[in-house]
């Protein structure tokens, strides 16, 4: 191999590795730890000024009236479902089941269901009460007030 076929080789295995590594120093957003993609932390005042939200609290889920006492309403978009289990007693738990990260589909006889593999977890205090999940979803913090339950 002469010299031109090294210099060659050499300049394009660089411009190889320079590609990879500028590629691989982008950023989706993600994986700042709570950020988006304009690497504004999520989850700050600046949530206010998104619709639905205010000084007090995030974003605006449902009204107190709209969560069935006993029962439940599940927040795809947000991944939350929020509970009433007892007249004025309302719980927020993560929407994601524990054992396939299928999000549930209902709340009904007591409990928040999952449709993947039959899993149900209880509107109280999101134990399972059937599996094949064997950890409970996780608790979510919501406001309530004014009769209006916010995220946060």
């Amino acid at each position: 191999m002469n010299a031109n076929a090294r210099r060659r080789t050499v300049l394009t295995a660089g411009a190889a590795g320079a590609a990879a590594l500028v590629t691989g120093c982008g950023s989706s957003g993600d994986e700042s730890g709570g950020g988006d993609a304009s690497g504004t932390p999520t989850g700050t005042a600046s949530d206010a000024a998104s619709p639905g939200a205010s000084p007090g609290g995030g974003q605006q889920l449902a009204a107190t009236g709209d969560i069935p006492v006993g029962g439940g309403a599940i927040f795809k978009e947000q991944k939350v479902v929020v509970t009433q289990p007892e007249e004025g007693e309302f719980k927020a738990f993560s929407a994601v089941c524990t054992h396939a990260q299928c999000l549930v589909s209902t709340v009904s006889d007591g409990t928040i269901n999952c449709p993947c593999h039959g899993s149900k977890f209880s509107i109280t205090d999101a134990a399972v009460e059937a599996g094949p999940a064997t950890r409970p979803l996780p608790a979510e913090q919501i406001t309530v007030e004014g009769g209006a339950i916010r995220l946060g």
